[in-house]
């Protein structure tokens, strides 16, 4: 078996990363980073916790990804937000020029903002992906469309959302690789010491941290009263599907609000109701 990146911290004895002809195109990494404190709760070595092992920054500088990238290529690189020069740093040394980021918005069932998140300056509730370019490579067709953030529920600690795939395969050519990977992809190489689909990955996967869909209309009691961020939402939500031809009966059936609540709502957005029964200026009428 060969060493792993939990138990040696020379670069040299890690075991190679994987090569193919001509290079890899497409490069997604999430590094192990260490922290200046290694032993708080939130720490991935915290000792009773046992999240997973960390290199420390000029182990995963002298990884040698400009040896198996292609001439022209794309990097995702993931980076604590406490950490982005660090992240740039890393992009730089591995061959590649930063040009832009995703961000990950981790939000609750609701849709809201997950303030779970730790910090020690602000809670944090996103993470950035570092976008670099080696060569010259422009995205693909498809980018041109595709806004720079991924929106979804957390789920155990340090796993990032499997939306990361369809985005980076929309938007930039394989072969792709990616780095200390933890859930095997098809079509990808994985390269890391919880690559193999036979090991079970650590890190706990906690109550309201299971990811799924963002709720459209989350349950609401008869009377309960709604954050303002949710009522703004939930308002503009309501307000396209009323413009686009949605009775408030559609509605309170479709969102399992109340008539009142609905009516509410179009109204906190602004738009202008229709009269009970009139059918909309452009919706077509019997002969």
């Amino acid at each position: 078996m060969p060493p792993t990146i939990d138990t040696l911290p020379q670069t040299s004895d890690i075991a190679p990363l994987p090569t193919v002809d001509g290079g890899f195109k497409t490069v997604l990494a999430d590094p192990p980073w260490r922290f200046a404190n290694r032993t708080g709760k939130v720490a991935p070595e915290h000792r009773r916790l046992d999240r997973y092992g960390t290199m420390d920054l000029d182990a995963i500088k002298a990884l040698p990804v400009a040896d198996v990238t292609a001439k022209d290529a794309h990097l995702y690189l993931w980076v604590p937000n406490a950490l982005l020069l660090e992240g740039i740093d890393v992009l730089q040394a591995w061959g590649f020029r930063y040009v832009s980021n995703v961000i990950w918005a981790k939000r609750r069932k609701d849709g809201g903002p997950d303030g779970r998140g730790v910090g020690f300056y602000f809670r944090n509730v996103t993470e950035p992906i570092l976008f670099g370019v080696k060569g010259s490579m422009r995205t693909l067709a498809p980018a041109r469309s595709t806004v720079n953030m991924l929106e979804t529920r957390k789920r155990e600690h340090s796993r990032k959302p499997d939306e990361q795939y369809g985005l980076i395969e929309s938007c930039s050519p394989g072969p792709y690789l990616e780095m200390f990977a933890r859930y095997p992809r098809p079509g990808w190489s994985a390269w890391g010491n919880e690559a193999d689909a036979d090991i079970e990955p650590k890190g706990q996967s906690h109550k309201g941290y299971a990811g799924g869909a963002i709720e459209s209309f989350p349950s609401l009691a008869p009377n309960e009263r709604m954050s303002p961020w949710l009522a703004d939402r939930l308002a503009r939500i309501l307000a396209e599907e009323y413009e686009a031809g949605a009775s408030v009966q559609q509605l309170a059936d479709q969102s399992g609000y109340s008539i009142q609540r609905v009516r509410g709502l179009l109204d906190k957005s602004g738009v202008e109701l229709r009269r009970r029964g009139r059918p909309r200026k452009d919706a077509p009428t019997g002969a």
